[in-house]
């Protein structure tokens, strides 16, 4: 295991490998906090992801890009509709998605496939059999992202999907530090999932 990460970062220059440790590390807190629902979710994730989109870039991972692209985008979204009051004065809380939400979820997930694949042609990227990969969980992380700023349980069931999906992927392709944290993702999916189970259902008997 210790060979693996020390030759996948043998060749890749210290500026690099310093911000994919900080994105590492802030992405990982970004998930716990989320799971404890504080507020520090956003800003953490925000900088985790902008960094994340700019070595993806470099790399040349077009659809995992675009991933963390917009991770960045509805973080802002998310940060604005868990800071803001309801008409009862209270702050947004943990529910599960009704059938118009789901609907959406739905939709979003197959345009967003859509969308990333025609991405890789309008830029002329040879696709991979490992690309579709990044396709499919492209459509899982965008809908997870939307559930989690409307804090709806169901985010963590598609976080856990993905996280499962790309884990193999990143270590496949050599980013070791990337497959490292989605493994720490998922663990910490499972567990976040649990604990709003946990809260949901408190807050069902009160």
């Amino acid at each position: 295991m210790i060979e693996f990460f020390l030759n996948t970062y043998r060749d890749t220059s210290i500026f690099q490998v310093t911000f994919e440790f900080i994105a590492f590390i802030l992405g990982i807190l970004s998930v716990w906090f989320a799971k404890k629902e504080n507020i520090w979710v956003y800003p953490t994730g925000l900088i985790a992801t902008v960094i994340t989109t700019y070595l993806l870039w470099v790399a040349g991972y077009l659809g995992d890009m675009m991933i963390n692209a917009y991770f960045s985008i509805i973080s802002i979204y998310g940060w604005i509709k868990w800071t803001k009051k309801g008409s009862n004065d209270n702050y947004l809380s943990i529910t599960r998605t009704d059938f118009n939400q789901k609907l959406i979820g739905v939709l979003l997930f197959i345009v967003t496939i859509f969308v990333v694949f025609g991405i890789y042609k309008i830029f002329d990227y040879k696709i991979h059999k490992d690309n579709y990969i990044d396709i499919f969980a492209s459509g899982l992380f965008f809908t997870a992202m939307w559930f989690m700023a409307i804090k709806k349980i169901e985010n963590w069931t598609l976080w856990i999907i993905g996280d499962i999906v790309v884990t193999p992927l990143y270590a496949y392709r050599g980013l070791g530090m990337l497959a490292l944290q989605y493994l720490i993702f998922t663990i910490v999916a499972i567990s976040a999932y649990l604990e709003w189970k946990k809260i949901l259902n408190n807050n069902i008997q009160t």
